[in-house]
């Protein structure tokens, strides 16, 4: 069987994201494994900026709504004790950035929260079958209580 050595924790800035955090931080800890965490930015419109679809976390903009996302991001990687050069925060579709990411930074296993839904929203999909979809590697889906 093969170890993780590096794991991916995929968040949204829901509040379920504290338990799913907690479920990846445990789980590297007991697997001595690398912690890195992205986030994917589908909600606010990009600006035209000169550095792409990456973030840069330690430039400032003056976009109010990324500034915030950008907080966001480092307040729980800072929680985690997730080192700056393992943090990401992206424009794109959630899916196949995460599982672009995943590719590109030999990720062994991605963490991502599911709410198990079931009928019309199933039919739609969720980021974490989209991940499960795209990823080669590893994938997983911490339940998440419903409402």
């Amino acid at each position: 069987m093969n170890e993780y050595r590096n794991i991916l924790l995929a968040v949204d800035f829901s509040e379920d994201d504290h338990y799913v955090a907690q479920k990846a931080k445990h789980m590297a800890e007991k697997l001595k494994a690398e912690l890195s965490i992205i986030h994917v930015l589908d909600n606010i419109p990009m600006p035209d900026t000169a550095y792409g679809t990456v973030i840069p976390l330690d430039t400032p903009t003056s976009y109010a709504s990324l500034e915030v996302e950008k907080s966001n991001l480092v307040n729980i990687a800072d929680q985690l004790g997730v080192k700056p050069i393992h943090r990401c925060l992206v424009w794109g579709e959630p899916k196949q950035e995460i599982a672009r990411f995943a590719e590109k930074y030999q990720i062994d296993l991605i963490v991502v929260g599911s709410h198990g839904r079931h009928g019309l929203a199933l039919l739609l999909g969720s980021t974490a079958k989209g991940v499960l979809h795209y990823a080669k590697c590893d994938v997983l889906a911490i339940r998440l209580q419903e409402e």
